[in-house]
């Protein structure tokens, strides 16, 4: 009886981007009949447990680094593997990557900090001017493999059953970076054309932390039917409402990532970053940016205009979003 080539995959962090190597892990695991652990950090444990190539989770201790060091490496060292894939590329994936007992360490042409240094190859070369998804396909070329020419995202998340008239539309106002953040009252008068347009249901989506903006966009909506989810629901459960929606209007943040991964429609507003990039992958989504900035995308957590005004986001009228929803909306009615 033959056994699976082992691998690890080596991706901690952030929600957005651990769907990223999705795609070149499922085609590794296919053409190469592998059997795949992932590290990630504990926050994201349950999340990636629903990326159904996956067997095993192992918990990077990052914020408790030195009293979860044993255990990890204990876990870690548990399997031999034949691969192992950093998908991370940062000096403490590059470190997790030399720790595993592994025959062939493998890295991305990406890589920074050093962390080449604890590599034994690195697949393709730099290349920012590509999607990260493509960028992640590298391992898959690295392989000697062919990468597929339709890319696809294994994902599983639990059932959910929103309530409410449809269509169902999703908004994820909030990201950690300022400067891709939409102002609250773009989204209130978008939400507003969104429901009276539709007669849907709104869901607001996102962490804890965006409880309050989602609030005050809800009270901005003058009674109309929507539903504060922001800090309600699980890693998972989010996924399993964004598998429900009909459209997602979004910021660029991690719920829209998962979005496309599921094959949801997508309406992205886009400011300080680079929607070639790490823009929503795939063919089915909208990417709306203001257009008339130099300084677009600047790439920066903090604008760099003299007044911090952000214009990339506060001058993108709702007017404008809207417009360039209709190929979803005119669906709707």
């Amino acid at each position: 009886m033959s056994v699976s080539p082992k691998a690890l995959v080596v991706k901690l962090s952030s929600m957005g981007d651990l769907f990223h190597p999705l795609p070149a892990v499922h085609q590794l695991k296919q053409q190469v009949g592998l059997s795949v652990d992932w590290v990630t950090q504990p926050e994201y444990h349950d999340l990636v447990t629903c990326f159904s190539d996956i067997d095993r989770v192992i918990d990077f201790p990052r914020r408790r680094f030195t009293k979860g060091l044993r255990a990890f490496l204990r876990a870690l060292r548990h399997t031999e593997y034949d691969y192992v894939f950093d998908f991370q590329g940062l000096f403490k994936s590059g470190m997790i990557t030399r720790m595993a007992r592994a025959k062939r360490r493998i890295g991305p042409g990406y890589h920074r900090e050093g962390a080449s240094m604890y590599y034994d190859e690195v697949a393709g070369i730099r290349n920012k001017n590509r999607h990260a998804v493509d960028e992640a396909l590298d391992f898959v070329q690295n392989m000697g493999l062919t990468p597929a020419t339709q890319p696809v995202f294994p994902v599983q998340f639990p059932r959910v059953q929103p309530s409410g008239p449809k269509p169902w539309i999703a908004m994820a106002p909030s990201s950690r970076w300022k400067t891709k953040n939409w102002p609250a009252e773009h989204f209130m008068v978008l939400g507003r054309k969104a429901l009276k347009t539709t007669g849907g249901t709104l869901f607001l989506i996102g962490g804890g932390q965006d409880r309050d903006t989602a609030e005050n966009i809800i009270k901005g909506l003058g009674g109309a039917q929507a539903e504060n989810l922001c800090g309600q629901t699980s890693l998972p459960e989010l996924g399993g409402y964004l598998a429900e929606m009909d459209v997602l209007f979004t910021v660029d943040s991690g719920p829209m990532h998962m979005a496309a991964a599921l094959g949801k429609p997508v309406v992205a507003i886009f400011g300080s970053t680079d929607p070639r990039r790490t823009g929503p992958y795939g063919d089915r989504h909208v990417i709306v940016q203001h257009g008339g900035l130099a300084c677009q995308p600047c790439r920066s957590r903090i604008c760099k205009l003299p007044d911090k005004s952000t214009k990339c986001m506060a001058e993108l009228s709702p007017e404008t979003v809207w417009n360039a929803a209709q190929v979803f909306i005119q669906s709707f009615r």
